[in-house]
């Protein structure tokens, strides 16, 4: 059987992704920027590798047929180059994208969805067969509370309009069935949860994971930005995820298409929440 190559692998959904291939027994091939410092499944095999040096990805492609892209970059520049060199290699390419991407729109309403619909096209355009994952929020960002949690009642940050916040061992789990399963060549997937929860909600249950009343406190944008720069997160992207909080429309989109792939109904965040809880303690 041939490998399967996954980026992203050391991240939330890459290293579910890389865990549930291995799981089924699939041989699973991890891009990774230090190899000495990747901390993977046993069986996975790890190959070291940078999306934003495209000659660096030849020998980790050797023999796999498909791919499991996810994009780290805030725009496409690279990108082509990127896929030109699966395009010599692999013969499918499954990239994951975001729910917010609207078909009908001219732009699309934030930067990060922007980014997803330029990658969308580009990889419709190149060689290798290819299916999209458009992910829904996902709860493991809410990680980025902990510190907060840990040491307060209060989660302080910009709102953002609620959606069907998704867990992202259901987003592996419906991107396994697509990278081994036939039959996915030119689908579009909308991934959600199984209900729309806002940022007030997700703290609630964290809070109700870890024992103790949490309540979440929206602040103006540009407190947000102060913090965020102070915190050393990149300018570009604290401007990406402050569009986004300030332009990304409310959305009661939920889909069925977790359970209808891979059998199984989608998580809650609050089944998340439970079981991450040491996670904020």
């Amino acid at each position: 059987m041939s490998k399967i190559l996954v980026t992203g692998a050391t991240g939330n959904v890459g290293r579910q992704v890389i865990a549930q291939l291995v799981s089924a027994g699939v041989p699973a091939r991890a891009l990774v920027r230090d190899g000495q410092q990747a901390r993977l499944p046993e069986g996975v095999e790890a190959v070291e590798g940078d999306l934003s040096r495209p000659s660096t990805l030849e020998g980790a492609l050797a023999e796999v047929e498909t791919v499991f892209l996810i994009w780290p970059f805030l725009t496409t520049d690279g990108a082509s180059a990127v896929l030109d060199v699966v395009e010599g290699r692999a013969r499918r390419v499954v990239y994951l994208s975001s729910s917010g991407v609207n078909d009908e729109a001219e732009r699309q309403t934030d930067p990060i969805n922007q980014l997803h619909a330029d990658m969308e096209r580009l990889i419709e355009k190149s060689g290798p067969q290819w299916t999209i994952l458009r992910s829904n929020t996902i709860a493991s960002n809410a990680r980025g509370w902990a510190e907060q949690i840990r040491g307060a009642d209060v989660v302080r940050g910009p709102d953002i309009a609620a959606t069907a916040v998704i867990d992202p061992r259901d987003i592996a789990a419906v991107a396994v069935r697509v990278l081994i399963e036939d039959g996915h060549a030119g689908a579009t997937y909308v991934l959600t949860g199984p209900q729309v929860v806002s940022r007030t909600e997700q703290v609630h249950a964290i809070g109700q994971a870890i024992g103790r009343p949490l309540r979440f406190e929206k602040v103006p944008i540009e407190t947000a930005r102060q913090q965020m720069l102070a915190d050393g997160r990149p300018p570009a992207l604290v401007e990406a995820l402050l569009a986004s909080a300030e332009t990304r429309p409310h959305s009661a989109l939920i889909t069925s298409t977790v359970e209808e792939v891979t059998g199984t109904p989608a998580r809650t965040f609050r089944d998340w929440a439970f079981d991450h809880a040491d996670d904020f303690r």
